[in-house]
């Protein structure tokens, strides 16, 4: 439900709720100092609690709040009025400690329904949602619920209209006591399996089969990991290390390569290629070829991921060239037309897609699948190293 900053509105709303029997309700949002941030006085409402100052959450607001920026901007007054709104809790209530600036509460009714109450920015929501499934009573009621099981496949390169046709074509009935969604991200296909049931397990075991026998290498996670990170995993796991080089992505595949954690154990960094000039003098490629093929060709990319590699002393190089749109497209290389390269250990790899969409789902599409080629060329080269291929040296 969404319920605007009105104090007597979400608590009408809380109240029809747990008159109905609802034994766990989450709000977010509502928390701050200004005068529309009345949720936790709803949520006492509700719950039939007074709302009353707790000393030890506004010690851990006031600690909170020690340099955080713009403070001396704002009077004393003002500033201690705003902390004591935010350690204001419902008598009885379980106080959650801040993450921002707000406390959070589990708050319960004399009949034991509960009202976890977050705050709204999502890192704070987020990071206090951890602290409260620790915390009893909410840690007490939850370990009472039967929660299904769940798990999260994901496949490359097989479209929704295949998946439902493996559906169709299993001799009993694939969906007895699971829940199925699928979603398609940029290439790939989110499967979630929910097993609801004792025989869902046994059907969920037997449609990851079933899939695996159908799709093959597509199938290239099990437990919900994302490409990137099943990437991370190989490339730190072999000691290796990758370089991008972008043009029409402009630098969206460095992005999401360094957006996890200890990524500078593999990922090196990259050269944002956009302009010819760029990929000659930083990249290497030849000013014939451009000359002659364009920048937009398997040769060019090919060459971007090569000099990528040398220059910057890594084991694998990615590059993208391509025509993004919505304008810049000819008849001969239409708009969605985008050349990925792997450069390796082992030789260099070009493959040409001609993508459909926005202008930022022809990049995303194009990033995805130089992940993809990139997990395929990692998955190739340590299977081959641990069959006792040699290894060709740099």
């Amino acid at each position: 439900m969404v319920i605007g900053d009105d104090r007597e509105a979400i608590a009408t709303a809380l109240e029809g709720l747990l008159a109905d029997g609802v034994d766990l309700i989450v709000t977010s949002g509502g928390l701050g100092v200004t005068h529309d941030d009345v949720t936790m006085a709803a949520v006492a409402m509700s719950v039939g609690a007074e709302l009353a100052l707790r000393e030890d959450v506004l010690e851990q607001v006031r600690e909170r709040m020690t340099g955080a920026p713009n403070r001396d901007r704002v009077s004393t007054h003002i500033q201690e009025q705003g902390m004591r709104k935010q350690a204001m809790l419902p008598v009885g209530g379980t106080p959650l400690s801040p993450v921002g600036t707000a406390a959070g509460c589990i708050a319960a009714t004399s009949s034991g329904q509960l009202v976890v109450v977050l705050p709204g920015p999502p890192g704070e929501l987020q990071g206090m949602w951890e602290q409260a499934v620790e915390t009893p009573p909410l840690s007490t009621f939850l370990g009472r619920v039967h929660a299904p099981v769940q798990r999260i496949v994901r496949l490359f390169g097989v479209i929704e209209s295949e998946l439902v046709e493996l559906l169709d074509g299993l001799p009993e009935d694939p969906l007895d006591g699971l829940r199925l969604g699928i979603c398609a991200r940029a290439g790939e296909l989110e499967v979630t399996i929910t097993e609801l049931t004792l025989a869902g397990a046994r059907s969920g075991e037997s449609l990851l089969r079933a899939m695996g026998g159908a799709f093959g290498d597509a199938v290239f996670s099990d437990t919900g990991a994302s490409v990137d990170e099943i990437v991370a995993a190989q490339l730190a796991g072999a000691g290796q290390t990758v370089v991008v080089a972008e043009s029409c992505t402009g630098g969206l595949l460095g992005a999401r390569l360094s957006a996890h954690a200890g990524a500078s154990a593999w990922f090196l960094g990259g050269v944002i290629s956009y302009s010819n000039a760029v990929k000659q003098d930083l990249l290497g490629v030849p000013p014939e070829l451009i000359e002659r093929l364009g920048a937009v060709s398997a040769l060019c990319a090919e060459a971007m991921a090569e000099g990528a590699r040398h220059n910057l002393c890594a084991d694998w190089a990615l590059g993208i060239t391509g025509i993004a749109g919505p304008g810049g497209g000819t008849t001969e290389k239409p708009v969605g037309l985008v050349y990925v390269s792997c450069a390796g250990l082992r030789g260099t790899t070009v493959q040409e897609f001609r993508f459909r969409g926005s202008r930022e789902q022809i990049r995303e599409r194009a990033v995805a699948n130089a992940l993809q080629l990139l997990r395929l060329a990692l998955t190739e080269d340590q299977s081959s190293s641990s069959s006792g291929v040699n290894r060709l040296s740099r």
